[in-house]
């Protein structure tokens, strides 16, 4: 077609077009236009979440287990696109520096969702070892951890990690972090267990993958004053949090196609499409 419609141009348009190019970069259009739609997907604050949370739940009768491995498999699908496997990763199941990923586990959603993501990380080829220093009785919890262990994922030894605490450089052996420890429930400050490990992953030049908010961070005003945990990507759930306006890394990413057309109109969220069965849409 572009062929055939070049055929019929005279010399005086192509000196038009030539000089419209030098102008105008073509292919700063389509990046133009990302930017421009997802400034208009709503970013929540704390009380909308909650209540969208609640709307699933009550309203829609979504079960918390099934919203869990919904968000956990979105997380580690955008995990796989940001940072896919080199060939012999793929090939070689045996823990490699590139495929070894550790999950920070909290003991509420975020943490159910990335015994989730661990699991399907495994099952993708990845090498993931789950570090969960608050452990719960929940028999939800109870159930994911069962199906971590069975299908092969590491559990840590809370110890290991805390007694190396002062030291950072131990996270040097994972090509990622996971941090699923504090959703948006989390009212400031942080408070043990958690202190020593966040401390950690604010120190460690490697790459931290936040779980919707990024742990110690508040859900509407971002960052503390210290700086906080500085993730390179994140895995906003169900719609971006308004602490997601203050992400400046490498990755964002909305998971969870699973939002309910008549609560995306409610509450105005103005979700992007996602792109053909993708679980996941690249934000930023």
């Amino acid at each position: 077609m572009l062929q055939l419609v070049s055929s019929t141009l005279t010399s005086q348009s192509v000196k038009r077009i030539k000089v419209c190019r030098s102008v105008i970069d073509i292919s700063s259009f389509v990046p133009f236009a990302r930017r421009k739609y997802n400034k208009m997907v709503k970013y929540l604050n704390q009380s909308e979440a909650i209540n969208i949370d609640k709307d699933l739940f009550e309203k829609y009768k979504f079960s918390v287990d099934q919203l869990m491995e919904l968000a956990g498999q979105s997380c580690a699908v955008a995990i796989a696109k940001s940072y896919p496997l080199s060939s012999s990763d793929a090939e070689d199941s045996s823990s490699s520096g590139s495929s070894r990923v550790l999950i920070c586990c909290g003991p509420g959603n975020n943490g159910g969702d990335g015994m989730v993501c661990a699991r399907h990380l495994k099952l993708f080829g990845y090498s993931p070892e789950i570090y969960y220093p608050k452990r719960t009785n929940n028999e939800l919890y109870q159930r994911l951890l069962h199906q971590c262990v069975e299908n092969g994922v590491l559990i840590l030894e809370n110890q290991r990690i805390e007694e190396a605490t002062a030291d950072s450089t131990i996270l040097h052996k994972y090509a990622i972090v996971v941090d699923a420890l504090l959703g948006f429930n989390f009212r400031p400050p942080v408070r043990e267990p958690f202190v020593r490990i966040i401390d950690m992953l604010k120190n460690t030049s490697v790459p931290i993958c936040s779980v919707d908010i990024p742990s110690g961070w508040d859900v509407e005003r971002g960052p503390p004053e210290d700086g906080g945990i500085r993730p390179q990507m994140l895995i906003s759930l169900t719609a971006p949090k308004m602490c997601a306006s203050k992400f400046d890394g490498k990755f964002h990413y909305l998971g969870g196609r699973f939002v309910p057309k008549k609560l995306e109109s409610q509450y105005n969220l103005n979700l992007p499409k996602y792109a053909g069965t993708d679980l996941v849409v690249r934000l930023h």
